[in-house]
């Protein structure tokens, strides 16, 4: 199944159709958003699932997710952070029919969180050896700014959730996250 992307009908960004949404509570409105995205929730629910039906299933799946997860999170850029709920949703289900590899960490989501890379799929060979390598700097990474980076990416929380979890101050979390950011980047850097 071959979902097609809208053509976006004036300047509307992400950001404003999220926040309207927020507002509004208009389904049609998230809807609008979610559209510009189904080709790359598809295409990774299916590189997860391997099912051309399961996958269109879990598109459907992760709209009803983020009719939900959309008021409860503040979304600072919309389009990676519905690719790690795409993905923890694919993930999940693996998990409960039990064909999971062994995945508990995706870094992709932290190498670059600009499109170009979140679509990088034709060379998976060179985009392997980041992921290794990425994976080498998160463990360099001091124990904070690699507890708060895993959280918030892999658990999708919120800077307020982390703080008040592990006992930080809303700052502290802030810090640690911009600054792992900043030496994944470094390190990730040729």
């Amino acid at each position: 199944m071959r979902f097609r992307l809208p053509q976006k009908s004036g300047p509307e960004r992400d950001a404003e159709l999220l926040e309207q949404y927020r507002t509004e509570k208009d389904l049609r409105v998230l809807g609008r958003l979610y559209a510009r995205y189904m080709d790359l929730v598809y295409g990774l629910c299916l590189k997860y699932l391997k099912d051309e039906e399961k996958a269109s299933d879990a598109v459907m799946e992760i709209f009803e997710v983020l009719v939900q997860k959309a008021l409860q999170h503040e979304v600072r850029e919309f389009k990676p952070w519905l690719y790690v709920l795409a993905k923890n949703h694919c993930l999940m289900l693996l998990r409960k029919s039990g064909n999971q590899r062994e995945q508990t960490f995706d870094p992709a989501i932290m190498y670059s969180l600009s499109p170009e890379h979140l679509s990088e799929e034709s060379d998976a060979e060179r985009r392997e050896d980041q992921l290794k390598r990425l994976e080498v700097c998160i463990e360099r990474l001091p124990d904070e700014q690699k507890h708060c980076i895993r959280l918030f990416y892999l658990e999708n929380m919120t800077y307020k959730t982390i703080a008040s979890q592990e006992k930080l101050d809303l700052g502290s979390v802030r810090s640690y996250i911009q600054n792992g950011r900043r030496n994944l980047r470094n390190c990730m850097e040729p």
